[in-house]
């Protein structure tokens, strides 16, 4: 059984290589969309790889929308290879600098939103954002049930600017929005854990009382100053991790 699961490691590994290297060469325009690529037995024989991680590396590019197969004519860089959707994939986001650094990115993002939000709300809208707002506050003893209304809460101001595609970006990131509090709090005892949740509710209680008011500058300095106060908690957080490891 072992050596089965070593080689499919192997093969895995190979294929991941194999597809950086044919991806790179798309992305830097050294294969223009339009280029037949060389067959896969070239490939195989010019990588020094199997026939299996070709065609598995190959297939990755298809399903990525870089490559297309032509029947009978072969494999060709896709004419649309150039757009690239944007990805944030779950296995990025779970190093603290990787959360400072998608924390940063929704500092300017949350901030419109909310403005958006509390020009063009609906009652419909408050409805939907004050119910996530009193769901993170009945299940915050369950941090991921947590999460997911902490997230229901900026999805419901999303939606609330009558703007599509900030509800796409934000059903996007889903839970990825949400810093995990055990990342945070680590091994705090339970009075601590009661205090974040106090104080990220009042956060939140705030930018739901602009966007209520119909006041677009307050609903703005408080989405803004929500995600500042997380983005240092997050940023102190990670210093201090890099410091340990260096000491270490």
């Amino acid at each position: 059984m072992g050596p089965i699961n070593d080689e499919s490691v192997r093969t895995t590994s190979l294929t991941d290589d194999l597809y950086a290297k044919l991806e790179a060469r798309i992305r830097s325009g050294d294969w223009v969309p339009g280029t037949r690529l060389p067959t896969q037995k070239e490939i195989a024989e010019t990588e020094m790889v199997s026939r299996t991680v070709v065609r598995e590396a190959v297939a990755r590019l298809m399903a990525q929308g870089l490559a297309t197969s032509r029947q009978g004519s072969g494999m060709f860089v896709a004419e649309t290879a150039e757009y690239r959707a944007f990805q944030i994939t779950r296995d990025e986001v779970h190093e603290l600098a990787d959360i400072v650094k998608l924390l940063e990115m929704r500092l300017g993002v949350e901030t419109e939103m909310a403005g958006l939000a509390a020009a063009r709300r609906t009652t419909a809208d408050i409805g939907a954002i004050q119910d996530a707002l009193q769901a993170m506050q009945d299940l915050q003893r369950d941090p991921m049930a947590a999460a997911k209304a902490d997230t229901a809460f900026h999805m419901a101001i999303a939606r609330a600017t009558q703007n599509d595609y900030y509800a796409r970006f934000v059903e996007f990131l889903g839970l990825r929005l949400v810093p995990p509090r055990n990342l945070y709090l680590r091994d705090q005892p339970e009075e601590a854990h009661r205090a974040y949740a106090t104080k990220v509710h009042g956060e939140h209680e705030a930018i739901l009382d602009a966007i209520v008011r119909m006041d677009p500058q307050r609903a703005r300095d408080a989405a803004r100053h929500h995600m500042q106060e997380s983005l240092t908690r997050h940023s102190m957080l990670s210093a201090s991790a890099r410091g340990k490891g260096r000491s270490g």
